[in-house]
């Protein structure tokens, strides 16, 4: 028994819910119309998350100094940290919780989108959910492809920039840093920004019907992540989906 087929159960009952909508609306906007429900229940978890990055935020210089303070003495640097966290009520971990809990949603899609069933003999514009680009017929359906991944190059290049401003901010904030207190640089962390579009490429691999989903699910973040950091720095954070 394969990993996937744990989430069975899950995966029918999304179809079920998918197939309900799909009686009333296009199928491919039933897609829409089931995601967007259910990052609408996650929302109240993109808020916590929210809220911690910007505790996060606010105590980085505490944090840079107690790192300079207990550098070699690790259980220090942790009780100090846990107890700064503490008095601010704050958590290292906040950010990562709509993530964490976004994953088994991901699987579920994925598997229901990737796996044989009626949804995807359902077409849009005339292209069948099912369909991967490799196997488009004709410039209709490669039409219908280029222009699913030119809205997610459009999403991916929103959250390329928001990257940008946060790794530039940050590389501000080290730079007005005294002399001999700067933090060293971190590796590979120029790379960051240009992973928000690694959507388009994954989008290459699945069938119309994924697709569709991620269009749906990174234009929901990335609206989400401006509406609740509005009038703050950005933090630097890639979403995966």
């Amino acid at each position: 028994m394969s990993v996937f087929s744990l989430l069975d159960p899950a995966v029918g009952l999304a179809h079920d819910v998918v197939a309900a909508l799909a009686q009333v609306l296009p199928t491919a906007l039933a897609i829409v119309m089931f995601t967007v429900c259910v990052r609408l229940a996650l929302h109240p978890l993109a808020r916590a998350a929210a809220r911690g990055e910007k505790a996060r935020a606010r105590l980085a210089p505490h944090i840079a100094e107690l790192n300079r303070k207990h550098k070699g003495k690790p259980e220090k640097l942790q009780a100090a940290l846990a107890e700064l966290y503490k008095k601010e009520k704050a958590s290292p971990f906040a950010g990562c919780l709509p993530m964490l809990v976004q994953i088994p949603f991901f699987s579920v899609m994925y598997r229901l989108f990737t796996t044989p069933n009626d949804l995807l003999g359902h077409t849009v514009f005339g292209v069948p959910l099912g369909l991967h680009v490799g196997s488009a017929q004709g410039a209709g359906q490669l039409v219908v492809f280029g222009l699913l991944y030119a809205a997610l190059a459009a999403v991916g290049y929103v959250g390329f920039r928001r990257a940008r401003r946060a790794a530039a901010a940050q590389a501000a904030t080290q730079a007005a840093q005294p002399a001999g207190k700067q933090a060293a640089p971190q590796p590979g962390l120029g790379l960051l920004p240009y992973l928000s579009f690694g959507t388009v490429l994954f989008a290459a691999l699945v069938p119309l019907a994924a697709g569709i989903y991620l269009v749906t699910t990174t234009t929901w973040s990335a609206a989400e992540r401006a509406w609740l950091h509005r009038g703050t720095t950005p933090v630097p954070q890639v979403a995966l989906i």
